[in-house]
């Protein structure tokens, strides 16, 4: 099998990959420079090493360039044995201690997910973070800003419709099937339209529906004379003149009329006082009665059968869904603008009113105690079972990726110190062979 090479742009095994994000390739260009330069300084390192070894009996100052790039060819390779260590088999070699975020990425996971519960998901922490940035009064500050009121009502529109649309229309159906059955059809109606109208009726609120029902009596028969037309005369003796007949006729009608007008003017007529009675009295039958009860539940069960409620059902929720969709699709409905209205007046609450802002501070940073000290090795934990659903191979093409640029620093480092100190170590050697060599 080929080493790879040292300056190779693959990051990673063989295998298909998913496309690299715009900053991620940005990375990876930016990595692959800077393993060229350091990869560069090390040739450079061996040509002069090759160049001042040969001619270094020529010209003996040599030797000291000699020791210097010598030295700088082991920091060069030291170092980049040292960082390749960390991603892949150095040359392709399995040497112990190698290609160590691959195979320890489980237990890097573990000890991230560890450090961030520890570090970052303290109650202390947390609950600091809050009250130092004063979550009401920013988000007060935004919300007023009519542009992000119609923003986030825009937001909250369309979840509505999404929610609305993700919803299962026979589910809602039955739902309100059940709800229907349960709180309207399986009490009884009797009593409780009993209480309603006794308390209407004590009330005199049934007045204005008798004056109504009047007021259209008397119109009807006002625009309809004729309705009276031989309703009387032809219960005559058939041997009285036609004449008769009209003349009665004319006069029920004139006098049904005028009963009906009679009622109008007064409010203390006897027959509103007999209705007044009758209405009590059908009321309390309503509700104590129990043969009228029984009329009742009758009548219910003919207008509401199993397969009207159903139909009922349907058709309020298809009616109720229609009227919400169309009202969240249209920017200028009346429901979103009460939304919107809503959404700044929130926002200028939570910045005039500092006692409100205070304890809705105060309410944020409890409940995020309380999910932390609830759930933090939970939330940690999300970071942990990542790494470990991560492929090997692709854990270190992210890391790398991230932290791979600034470590070839280290090689480049590794190349000028190593020749530094190879120099260094040269010089002191020679210099210690002149003082006890003789």
């Amino acid at each position: 099998m080929a080493a790879p090479s040292l300056t190779s742009p693959t990051l990673t095994g063989p295998g298909p990959r998913a496309p690299l994000s715009a900053p991620d390739e940005a990375r990876r260009v930016a990595l692959v420079e800077m393993k060229r330069l350091a990869l560069g300084l090390l040739l450079a390192m061996t040509l002069i090493f090759a160049v001042s070894f040969a001619l270094e009996e020529r010209y003996p100052w040599l030797e000291y360039v000699r020791a210097a790039a010598e030295g700088g060819m082991v920091g060069a390779i030291a170092d980049w044995f040292a960082v390749t260590a960390l991603f892949r088999y150095p040359l392709g070699l399995r040497i112990p201690h190698t290609n160590i975020i691959a195979n320890r990425k489980d237990e890097i996971g573990a000890s991230l997910g560890e450090f961030v519960e520890s570090n970052f998901l303290s109650d202390a922490v947390v609950r600091g973070k809050l009250e130092s940035i004063g979550v009401s009064r920013r988000l007060g500050a935004w919300l007023v800003q009519p542009a992000n009121a119609q923003r986030l009502t825009d937001e909250i529109a369309h979840a509505g419709s999404g929610l609305l649309d993700l919803l299962s229309d026979d589910e809602i159906k039955n739902l309100l099937e059940g709800v229907a059955r349960e709180h309207l059809l399986r009490p009884e109606w009797g009593p409780s339209l009993g209480r309603l109208g006794e308390h209407l009726v004590a009330s005199g609120r049934h007045h204005a529906a008798v004056d109504l029902l009047l007021d259209k009596a008397h119109s009807w028969l006002t625009a309809h004379p004729e309705a009276f037309g031989e309703s009387v005369s032809t219960r005559l003796p058939r041997w009285l003149p036609g004449f008769v007949g009209e003349m009665v006729d004319d006069k029920a009608y004139r006098e049904v009329l005028a009963f009906v007008s009679t009622v109008q003017r007064e409010p203390e007529h006897p027959l509103r006082g007999a209705i007044d009675r009758y209405l009590a009295e059908l009321m309390a039958d309503l509700q104590f009665d129990d043969t009228m009860i029984e009329r009742v539940e009758v009548l219910k069960l003919e207008l509401v059968d199993n397969a009207k409620l159903r139909e009922f059902a349907g058709d309020a929720w298809e009616s109720l869904k229609a009227s919400l969709l169309a009202a969240l699709a249209d920017p200028d409905s009346a429901e979103r603008a009460g939304v919107q209205s809503t959404v700044l007046d929130v926002g200028s609450r939570l910045v005039a009113d500092r006692s409100l802002g205070a304890r809705i501070d105060r309410w944020l940073a409890d409940t995020a105690g309380y999910v932390l000290q609830k759930y933090r090795h939970e939330i940690a934990g999300v970071i942990t079972e990542t790494v470990e659903r991560w492929d090997p191979a692709e854990t270190t093409e992210k890391i790398e990726l991230q932290v791979g640029k600034d470590l070839q620093f280290i090689r480049i480092n590794g190349t000028v110190v190593g020749a530094l100190a190879g120099l260094l170590i040269f010089a002191l050697a020679q210099g210690a062979l002149v003082l006890f060599g003789g």
